[in-house]
């Protein structure tokens, strides 16, 4: 570069530090280096909301400063300094048009490292000069990896550290003997800023204060400084390895459920077990299957050839995505790290909307990656959503489970009365019933279904409720399972009458409610007295007569030794009960076996 004599340099040279570099290499001698100030505000704005970029001006600016002194170099700084609107407005080109008007009134030379600033420039007839980076071929980040490691970490005063091995066979090892240093990390990552900046393949995927993230080729680079993180650090993360379906060994009917059409899929599996690259494989096979296949990724990570086009939030937003992926009408959609609600809802929305949808996510076991929609989508729609899970563990496929809706008596139950809407979850392999999903009272429940067991396991569930149920009339009920359809609960024997309601209303509704019969008896003996007692049938009703000397009068039914209710002697000394109530069936089993009892 020949001497100059004045120059303006943009916020873009100043970034990249082409400034000092030239006049370290003695390209760069007896200039007037003019500065504008929004120049400098535009970097303050940037350094203040942590963005790496702000402070590497920043830092350009007071190293021309000091090295200009021995090559005749002098800054200065002039100029009216931005509003806020402007400031604003730079991502649109606002500070960049400034600049090349305050270098057109100062007469000098306008120097910047953006190719389209240059091009504007030199159209309006300005002096201007297009400073390139060069980029390296290999940066120093990638001399931490191997062809085994899967990612690197980085921070201020620890030794650096990598995760080696496949999926399933993961060391965490430490690299070298010395600690990282500041220095070194901040050298690294304005290499790896160089990079983005010139590298087709690479861009800035977050950037927050405090907090970048950075697709760089296949490396996912994540950065945090204080005060988000106490210390500076570097976490890179790079697929070792590009895995074919086939690889998977998946079963041939599921490849076949899956191509033939539109399916909800869900890729779940613990972190590192290989959900991506499964995802990935396939992504690529659906496409090779004449598929249209897009992506939601943010990180956009998924490793995929150029004919799968990846999405990110268009202006942060996922919904806005959505609406604009719908016109593109792809036959299947991956939503890799469904994370939050939003997420799930997008997700759900372009499901039923006829998209083929596959969603990644982490999770412990399968049915909790179901469990996640419960509660966030309806639960009728859930199947419609979601009908297979594959489960990653380990970098193969441990589990299959298929999803389907079905109105029955949930297993367990025995009345044909409490059938009702059910979820079924099959293993796709064996077909055998796992779990089961369906309203219980006022909640959702998933229910494991084992084979062998003697007692339906909602049963403990239905305790819990009925003891939460009790409380409102005795403090302390005492609840006893007596068989897979009926518990016994004890309360106060002062309590048993509001337990029980008029006409057994309060205990059939709270029969309704939890889907199961109840028989009521007192904690304590009765001291009561047998008594004589006729018998009679009315419609839908059964009527228990006893001495009209008893009218308003409490007694209680027995069967033997088993107390079944108390109630109050009505007109005529008649006790009403409803034939095809709980309660009514056990009277009629008391008096079938001419064991019914009777005390007050």
């Amino acid at each position: 570069m020949k001497n100059e004599k004045r120059i303006v340099p943009d916020t873009s040279i100043l970034i990249q530090g082409k400034l000092s570099e030239l006049i370290e290499k003695k390209k760069l001698k007896d200039t007037k280096i003019i500065i504008p100030r929004l120049v400098v505000d535009e970097l303050q704005a940037q350094a203040s909301t942590g963005r790496d970029i702000g402070f590497k001006g920043l830092g350009e600016i007071k190293k021309i400063r000091r090295l200009g002194k021995k090559a005749n170099v002098t800054v200065e700084f002039r100029g009216e300094r931005p509003t806020i609107e402007e400031i604003q407005l730079a991502r649109k080109g606002r500070i960049d048009a400034l600049i090349k008007d305050f270098a057109l009134k100062e007469k000098a030379k306008l120097l910047t490292g953006d190719y389209v600033q240059a091009l504007v420039a030199e159209a309006e007839g300005l002096e201007v000069e297009h400073v390139s980076e060069e980029i390296k071929k290999r940066i120093r980040l990638e001399d931490f990896f191997d062809k085994d490691t899967q990612s690197v970490h980085l921070k201020v005063d620890v030794f650096p550290m990598a995760k080696k091995g496949r999926p399933g066979n993961v060391r965490l090892i430490k690299i070298r003997n010395s600690k990282c240093t500041e220095k070194e990390i901040k050298a690294i990552i304005e290499e790896i800023h160089t990079k983005v900046r010139k590298d087709r393949a690479s861009f800035i995927e977050i950037s927050k204060s405090g907090a970048t993230v950075i697709q760089m080729n296949n490396f996912r680079i994540s950065v945090t400084r204080p005060p988000f993180s106490e210390a500076l650090e570097l976490t890179a993360v790079r697929p070792i390895v590009k895995i074919k379906l086939s690889d998977y060994k998946l079963h041939k009917e599921l490849e076949k459920r899956i191509v033939k059409g539109s399916r909800g899929v869900l890729i779940a599996g613990p972190p590192g077990s290989g959900k991506s690259s499964f995802a990935s494989a396939l992504a690529e096979y659906l496409s090779s299957k004449e598929k249209i296949v897009k992506t939601f990724e943010q990180p956009r990570d998924l490793q995929v050839g150029p004919e799968i086009t990846q999405y990110g939030p268009l202006e942060g937003d996922w919904n806005k995505t959505a609406e604009i992926l719908l016109l593109v009408r792809p036959d299947y959609t991956f939503f890799d790290e469904v994370r939050n609600t939003r997420d799930f809802k997008v997700f759900s929305d372009m499901r039923l909307a006829g998209v083929g949808m596959v969603g990644v996510l982490h999770s412990t076991n399968p049915i909790s990656a179901i469990q996640r929609f419960v509660g966030r989508v309806e639960l009728g729609v859930i199947p419609h959503v979601i009908d297979t899970v594959i489960y990653i563990k380990d970098g193969k496929i441990e589990r299959v489970f298929e999803l389907k809706m079905l109105v029955k008596v949930p297993t367990g139950m025995t009345e044909s009365d409490l059938a009702r809407p059910v979820i079924e979850i099959r293993d796709y392999d064996a077909k055998k019933l796992m779990f089961e999903i369906y309203s219980y009272g006022e909640e959702n429940v998933v229910i494991p279904i084992t084979e062998g067991e003697k007692k339906s396991p909602l049963l403990e569930l239905a305790k819990e409720k009925i003891i939460q149920e009790l409380r409102n009339y005795d403090p302390n009920p005492m609840v006893e399972i007596s068989s897979d359809n009926r518990i016994i609960v004890r309360v106060k024997d002062s309590n048993i009458s509001r337990l029980i309601g008029k006409k057994g209303s309060n205990i059939d509704q709270i029969e309704k409610k939890l889907g199961i019969h109840i028989s009521v008896e007192p904690k304590e003996g009765t001291l009561k007295d047998e008594l004589s007692w006729g018998f009679e049938e009315t419609g839908a009703y059964m009527n228990i007569r006893v001495n009209e000397a008893l009218v308003g009068k409490s007694i209680d039914i027995y069967h033997g030794s088993n107390f079944l209710f108390s109630a109050y002697v009505g007109k005529s000394g008649q006790i009403r009960v409803k034939k095809k109530s709980a309660i009514g069936k056990s009277v009629l089993v008391a008096i079938a076996s001419n064991n019914l009892r009777v005390l007050g």
